[in-house]
């Protein structure tokens, strides 16, 4: 039986010091590493050595028990929690690592909600109950409270027999005679767990291998996948890494059997696969074949990006949930042309997607999303290490965006001799966080199906300018009223051209509001607290909801602009003494709390972008002349 394990954690819970353990214990490596030490199996990259953090996700395989494992260590600090997200989505179980002195600290909730959302069954191991303070009693109320009732915290299996009697009729009355096998409450549990309807907890001191292989022990009782390798080859695309340039494709294989040679089609493209490996930590070994329940990577893929099902369908990703909210601009002084830079940041954007490298025309410059300014320290020393390149960031600043709070029609129109075009769109507010959406209400009398299809396609090819900051363009309903064209002098570009044009026309004509990012935020101190919390949320113009208050804690949870909490953690450290816990979690986009005062800083002339225009060209005897925005619906031929 195959077997993906991701092992999860908070940064500095000692999620590598438990992986480590774990592949030691099981034979996969001859020594004990520490992170200390830098000498850690799964945490090989310099930068990862010297920070003593992991960065990237890595794996490790093992067999135990007559299965083979690949455990997948993932990074703790929410700088990098994309690659974590992207992990997680290739994991059939996972292990979430959690300090017995420190609790549920602020990322552990993050990858709680992400565990539940993409259904990925869970263990929890409560290390460090070796250290001063550790308090098992005390972090099981909390998970109990906070996470599931139904975490159960075992010793054995015979500590689950009750839970499982509870849940079923037939081993309840074997439970009170005292007939309840270990076969049975295994079996039962399996169902539980992947139902996530349970979620089993032990304790230990990783760093001391106390509890560790006890626990896998139990874990590996209580797991079992089925893959069927006889079925057509479909894979999940886990993550993007290049080799020098040559470009490697991880994958998570769900069914089938893929082969060297083996060709694999996307839309109307057929790429062959060159090499196949199967990695362990930094180590690979060449294979010819791979089956249902691998995880390898393969050469040869261009086209596939993280996230993406492959095989017999070709299907993008739905978008991940963990986003940046900041953005930063790259300095560069070196002596390649700053295209050919741009083009070493898209072979890197391959590997991180949530960068969403971005190229300023006007400006000859590359802007990038981050996470956060640790994730910024990191990044040059990454370019320089893969790409042999010398960059550095400018501060980072807040990544707005912007919508419309009006319904409008724009009449985009493009008639420049011998071409011909004319788009009609609706242009509605959506619900925050939908993005851009689009509905097809032209009828085929007036545009063909393929002209219909490539505006559309037009829409969605790039991210589209607002009008208050240029910033880029969400919450938005499009509808395709109608159209026209001409049989012989129309060409596709000129439908982007009608359609930006029609976009533009629309904004020009709407009422526009600057979105900013916000945090959901939860802070937890002594009860003398509570009022600078309050406080200190309302001068950062958040909400909260009524406080929890009891003795000894104060809970509190809102809303916040990223803008005014995002340097929040220092502050709330130093008056709590440290002894506070803060959670913030991106909570999307909503209305500028200093709309105004951003617009006025950034500047942005709508009039100066390059790739809009709010103007319509039409021809008359021969020649094409510009209408402007006001003007160019009463001019519109399919009115």
């Amino acid at each position: 039986m195959k077997k993906t394990i991701g092992v999860i954690a908070h940064v500095d819970a000692g999620k590598t010091t438990f992986s480590e353990q774990l592949l030691f214990h099981t034979k996969s490596i001859k020594s004990l590493g520490r992170v200390d030490h830098q000498d850690a199996y799964l945490d090989n990259h310099e930068l990862e050595k010297a920070r003593g953090i992991t960065i990237f996700a890595e794996q490790g395989m093992f067999q135990y028990g007559g299965d083979t494992y690949t455990l997948i260590d993932t990074p703790g600090h929410v700088d990098f929690s994309p690659e974590m997200e992207r992990a997680i989505r290739a994991m059939d179980y996972a292990i979430l690592i959690i300090s017995a002195v420190e609790g549920i600290q602020g990322h552990t909730e993050t990858v709680w909600q992400l565990l539940r959302q993409y259904h990925v069954p869970t263990f929890i191991f409560i290390n460090k109950i070796d250290r001063e303070g550790a308090d098992v009693s005390a972090v099981m109320q909390a998970l109990q409270k906070e996470f599931s009732p139904n975490i159960l915290l075992v010793n054995n299996l015979a500590d689950a027999a009750e839970f499982v009697a509870e849940r079923n009729e037939r081993l309840l009355d074997k439970f009170m005679e005292e007939a309840l096998t270990d076969e049975e409450i295994i079996r039962a549990l399996q169902h539980h767990i992947k139902q996530e309807e349970a979620f089993v907890a032990m304790q230990g001191a990783a760093l001391k291998s106390m509890g560790v292989m006890e626990f896998f022990n139990i874990l590996h009782q209580l797991t079992t996948t089925t893959y069927e390798e006889s079925a057509p080859f479909e894979a999940d695309v886990v993550k993007i890494r290049h080799d020098g340039e040559q470009r490697l494709t991880f994958l998570k294989a769900k069914s089938g059997t893929l082969h060297v040679r083996d060709e694999l089609s996307f839309h109307e493209v057929n790429e062959k696969i060159t090499e196949i490996r199967l990695y362990n930590g930094n180590n690979f070994e060449k294979v010819t074949t791979v089956t249902a329940g691998d995880v390898f990577a393969v050469k040869g893929l261009t086209i596939p990006e993280a996230g993406d099902c492959i095989g017999t369908n070709f299907e993008k990703g739905k978008p991940f949930t963990l986003v940046p909210t900041l953005q930063a601009r790259v300095v560069y002084n070196g002596t390649l042309h700053i295209k050919e830079v741009l083009r070493l940041f898209r072979l890197f954007e391959a590997e991180e997607p949530s960068l969403r490298v971005m190229w300023n025309e006007h400006f000859q410059s590359i802007d990038v999303h981050i996470m956060g300014v640790i994730q910024l320290e990191i990044l040059p020393h990454i370019l320089r290490s893969r790409f042999g390149l010398d960059v550095q960031f400018e501060e980072p600043e807040i990544l707005y965006m912007e919508t419309i709070n009006s319904s409008v029609i724009g009449y985009g129109h493009f008639e420049p001799l011998k071409h011909y075009a004319e788009v009609h769109l609706k242009m509605e507010p959506a619900t925050r966080g939908a993005g851009i959406l689009f509905t097809n209400a032209c009828h085929a009398d007036d545009l063909t199906v393929g002209h219909q299809r490539l505006i559309e396609q037009h829409l969605f090819e790039r991210a589209h300018h607002g009008l208050l900051t240029g910033s880029h363009l969400t919450d938005v309903h499009f509808t395709l009223l109608t159209g026209a064209a001409h049989n012989k002098h129309t060409d596709g570009g000129d439908f982007r051209e009608a359609t930006f044009r029609a976009l533009r026309q629309g904004l020009e004509q709407a009422e526009n509001i600057l979105l900013e990012p916000y945090y959901k935020f939860k802070m937890k101190a002594a009860s003398e607290f509570i009022g600078r919390m309050m406080t200190d949320v309302q001068q950062a113009h958040g909400s909260f909801e009524a406080p929890e208050l009891s003795q000894q804690h104060a809970i509190l949870v809102g809303r916040v602009p990223v803008a005014t909490f995002m340097h929040y953690s220092t502050t709330f450290a130093a008056y709590t003494n440290g002894k506070g816990a803060l959670t913030l979690t991106f909570d999307g986009y909503d209305r500028c709390h200093n709309a105004d005062e951003v617009i006025e800083r950034i500047g942005y002339n709508k009039d100066a972008d390059p790739a809009y225009t709010s103007s319509s060209i039409f021809c008359a005897k021969g020649k094409g002349f510009s209408v402007p925005w006001h003007e160019a619906k009463d001019m519109m031929h399919k009115l």
